[in-house]
């Protein structure tokens, strides 16, 4: 049974599963969540707690599947915990927890901790029968529309609060650009802000001179904002990108593939392909089919192909081809493709705005 991360703390209250899985890759809600178990487990009497880390192909898994049956003498129950970090338990380790779930033991409580799983993991048979053994709980990171009621959230629950309007809200906004994909670090901050001030509203000073810098991108996420047209965020999360030590060949190399995905889909759908055929022909799943769902609209065949001429002259620079017309340097460059990208999407809105009689 799959529950929301939100809800597993009230689902705990009423009494807990003898199996529960956590499967994430954010790591401060992961350990929460896996706190709040535990805490969980001591209530209902598991004393005694034995901790197994799966690591490589040749794992023994006799002693997780013996675990359960050697129950202490001095403790009426047990928590055991399977964290298994590549999320692949290979061929034993699917046959041996399918054997463990399927054989529940009174007083034995198993917390089953994984990363973030693909597609073919999350249907698997081991981890089908994890799920119908007890609760699935799959934690995702915090997005950045998420962010600012998210922070909000946590300074309520040490009685402190932003001001009404938009000074709160500049304030927010502030907060979360210097804490975005690090939300540990953004939890120590909240937690600094509560040792800093006392309960009540903080101001805008309180928060920018009391929050560091401590915000941390992926690829992905840069990715996100350049398609969504977000520029101010996107050129933040690429000077971050750079500062962090990624290479402007892997960040072009995304944007690049996006751009190919973004071209097959728009072409599929001018040859009368309907935009749900034209995502699935491209191989498109996920939040990656969400993505280039909404930004297909906003760019016609003629300027993907242009980008495509671009990225391919960006490719060269990062490669170490000059071009006259293009920056030397490959950041400058992937940075020149990031904006023309954005340039042409808000064409595409703009577009999509103007009224039938003024298109053409």
């Amino acid at each position: 049974m799959q529950l929301r991360p939100e809800s597993l703390a009230a689902q705990l209250r009423k009494g807990i599963k003898p199996l529960i899985t956590l499967h994430g890759d954010e790591p401060l809600l992961v350990q929460e969540a896996a706190d709040a178990v535990r805490a969980a487990a001591r209530a209902a009497g598991c004393e005694e707690r034995e901790v197994f880390n799966v690591a490589g192909a040749h794992f023994d898994w006799s002693g997780v599947l013996g675990a359960a049956q050697e129950m202490s003498l001095f403790a009426s129950g047990k928590l055991v915990e399977i964290r298994i970090p590549s999320g692949k338990p290979g061929k034993d380790g699917s046959e041996a927890l399918q054997r463990y779930a399927a054989r529940p033991v009174e007083g034995v409580i198993t917390l089953v901790l994984l990363p973030r799983l693909d597609g073919s993991t999350l249907k698997s048979a081991w981890f089908a029968a994890l799920d119908s053994a007890g609760w699935q709980v799959r934690i995702d990171p915090v997005p950045r529309a998420a962010l600012p009621a998210w922070i909000a959230q946590r300074l309520s629950a040490q009685q402190q609060r932003v001001a009404d309007g938009p000074d709160g809200e500049r304030a927010l906004a502030y907060f979360c650009d210097r804490v975005e994909g690090n939300l540990l670090a953004a939890h120590q901050e909240i937690q600094k802000l509560a040792l800093l001030h006392p309960p009540g509203v903080l101001s805008a000073d309180d928060i920018e001179s009391a929050i560091l810098d401590v915000a941390r991108f992926d690829i992905r996420q840069l990715c996100a904002a350049v398609w969504e047209g977000q520029v101010a965020r996107a050129l933040r999360m690429l000077d971050g990108l750079r500062a962090e030590g990624e290479t402007a060949v892997g960040v072009h190399w995304q944007l690049s593939n996006d751009l190919r995905d973004l071209a097959r889909v728009r072409a599929a759908m001018d040859n009368g392909r309907p935009l749900p055929l034209a995502l699935s022909e491209a191989r498109l799943f996920g939040p990656r089919q969400a993505l280039i769902e909404r930004a297909v609209p906003r760019y016609a065949g003629d300027e993907l192909q242009a980008l495509l001429g671009d990225a391919a002259i960006c490719d060269g620079v990062a490669k170490g081809l000059r071009r006259a017309d293009w920056p030397d340097d490959a950041w400058d460059a992937v940075r020149r493709l990031v904006l023309r990208i954005v340039q042409a999407g808000r064409s595409g809105r703009a577009a999509q705005r103007r009224p039938l009689a003024l298109q053409g």
